[in-house]
């Protein structure tokens, strides 16, 4: 297993790619022989459920294609996320990646051309079968790059959400009860903060304090502000009941200590490691800490709850894999995909604290895993899912990062904010006509 996981090996990387010239288109079969190798890049840590279900399906893929050897390469999140237009478009392609669903990102790439339209083998292969409508929304893009409409582009095999985690142990010294609405969660988040503790792990340099900031907007929105966010349905007005709620309450919870002054430089890792290690009783992310969380914590009991109060949750289908335009076994990808979206697989991925998209329901027996998946049902069957913050524009990503960062620093009001993350969210409407 090859890891690129230091600077300067990402550095030498990216400066090869800018040295190289035209790229080859790729065929579906490749024309070369001898031995082949499938060349497959992910960001999942090994001990989450999507590790391990993939690091099966990798066993499964080369017992079934004798002569065949899968070289992976495990990506950081954020490198992927910064390199993959430069690196598709080059002959360092790899064969299937998992890749960020969303307009900002598949839906950037497939509009350059950049990936393969998978729409033959979802229809072959009965993928457009085993995955409902909600979860295709992230699978297909139109021409614009918008997603829920158009060609094949991505193939999602797990779902997730963000939630609300949360330290049984510290909830118990501190006489709270698991809150079911809102008023009772910040009474929570007042509690533990007069008690001396700071409640809220946050990693503000990264996706998880924006997903906050989303958390408090979706406390005050229904399906067609999403629709107009996300799908470009209608027209977001920043500095309506949504976004301005949520920009005003995030910067008030800074001022009360709820959140750290010093979660702005703060990375998603290492507020899961605080996490782990029982620094804060309260995390918000998503469900792929689910499994990590199952594993590394040992020293107190654990449990989640869904964002109390909202009809509507960050969530969506999981990453997708893709196939790059300059792939040179495609029909190697194609078969791999299709192992992870076999009976067992999904059964694995469901076990080990995945949602998964294929499974069978009586084969998952694990109790914190069926209470994860059932968290998640409620959500899908009662349409409330709202995908991603960072989809709706490229580059949106690090514009809400930049923008949670000056809320927690207090550089700018929570009026500023929201004209900082406006701009570039109209500037692509724009770009887009609409």
């Amino acid at each position: 297993m090859f890891k690129v996981r230091t600077g300067v090996a990402v550095a030498a990387m990216l400066v090869a790619l800018a040295a190289c010239g035209g790229t080859e288109q790729a065929a579906d079969t490749p024309a070369a022989t001898g031995p082949r190798v499938l060349k497959l890049w992910h960001y999942e840590g090994a001990d989450s459920a999507m590790g391990k279900a993939w690091a099966e399906s990798v066993k499964q893929f080369e017992a079934s294609h004798p002569g065949v050897t899968v070289k992976l390469e495990e990506k950081a999140f954020e490198q992927i996320r910064q390199s993959a237009g430069m690196i598709l478009n080059s002959d360092e392609a790899p064969d299937v990646m998992e890749y960020n669903k969303g307009n900002a990102t598949a839906g950037l790439l497939s509009k350059q051309g950049l990936l393969t339209d998978l729409s033959p083998e979802a229809t072959k292969r009965g993928w457009d079968k085993l995955l409902s409508p909600s979860l295709q929304t992230t699978a297909k893009y139109d021409e614009r790059g918008v997603m829920g409409a158009g060609k094949w582009f991505g193939i999602p095999n797990y779902a997730e959400y963000v939630m609300v985690y949360y330290n049984k142990d510290l909830f118990k010294k501190a006489g709270i009860e698991v809150p079911t609405t809102f008023d009772e969660f910040t009474a929570a988040l007042e509690t533990f903060k007069k008690a001396g503790t700071t409640p809220l792990a946050v990693g503000g340099a990264e996706y998880p304090a924006q997903q906050i900031l989303y958390q408090l907007a979706l406390s005050k929105a229904q399906r067609p502000w999403v629709d107009a966010l996300q799908l470009y349905k209608g027209k977001v007005d920043f500095k309506g009941p949504e976004f301005k709620y949520a920009a005003d309450t995030f910067a008030d919870w800074v001022k009360k200590g709820y959140i750290g002054k010093d979660s702005a430089a703060i990375k998603a890792e290492d507020m899961g490691v605080s996490f782990i290690g029982g620094k804060y009783p309260i995390l918000v992310s998503g469900s792929w800490w689910y499994g990590r969380f199952a594993t590394d914590i040992k020293d107190f009991e654990w449990g989640s709850f869904l964002w109390p109060g909202n009809t509507m949750n960050a969530g969506s289908s999981g990453n997708i894999w893709v196939v790059p335009e300059n792939a040179k076994n495609k029909d190697l990808a194609y078969d791999f995909i299709d192992i992870t979206m076999k009976k067992d697989i999904q059964n694995l991925l469901g076990n080990s604290g995945g949602i998964p998209v294929a499974a069978d329901p009586a084969a998952i027996t694990d109790p914190k895993s069926k209470e994860l998946i059932e968290n998640f049902n409620k959500l899908s069957t009662s349409d409330g899912l709202a995908f991603y913050p960072d989809w709706p524009a490229p580059g949106y990503y690090d514009v809400l990062v930049s923008g949670v960062q000056n809320l927690i620093n207090g550089t700018k009001t929570p009026d500023q904010v929201l004209d900082e993350i406006a701009g570039p969210y109209n500037e692509n409407l724009a770009d887009i006509g609409n």
